[in-house]
């Protein structure tokens, strides 16, 4: 094979991996300022309204907000919370809930995608939210 044509290949990629990551830049970097939105306009009050809803009921959580995201945090064990963020790592940024809780002597966490920041609805995520929150309030 020719140098030449080597060469124009390999210049080709790293012109197309220079462009795929701007690309991926401007997304997150819109992602990101969406994602802020979101969470002062829709998911920090809302999980502020829960944690009252659950205090009231007798089962103590706290609200702290980070930077960039929102934990909800049960006020018996650190090990026990829900946090949502957001996720730039993957293809598309997502809105991500992690879950974490203690078990007896080992801790259950996990992690499901929710959407774009700027594609959920307020009940979409508190039916989200509830959803993640059942094995919290169970007996």
């Amino acid at each position: 094979m020719e140098t030449s044509d080597v060469r124009k290949q390999v210049l080709r990629a790293i012109e197309q991996a220079r462009r795929r990551v701007a690309d991926r830049r401007a997304r997150n970097d819109a992602a990101g300022t969406a994602f802020d939105a979101f969470l002062k306009s829709t998911a920090v009050p809302l999980v502020r309204q829960i944690a009252n809803v659950l205090k009231a009921e007798g089962i103590a959580f706290t609200v702290f907000t980070p930077s960039s995201c929102v934990r909800m945090m049960s006020d018996r064990s650190t090990e026990d919370f829900i946090e949502v963020s957001l996720e730039t790592d993957g293809e598309t940024p997502q809105v991500v809930c992690r879950t974490s809780r203690n078990r007896g002597s080992r801790v259950v966490q996990s992690e499901r995608a929710i959407g774009a920041p700027e594609e959920i609805t307020e009940s979409a995520l508190l039916e989200f939210l509830m959803s993640a929150l059942e094995p919290y309030v169970e007996r």
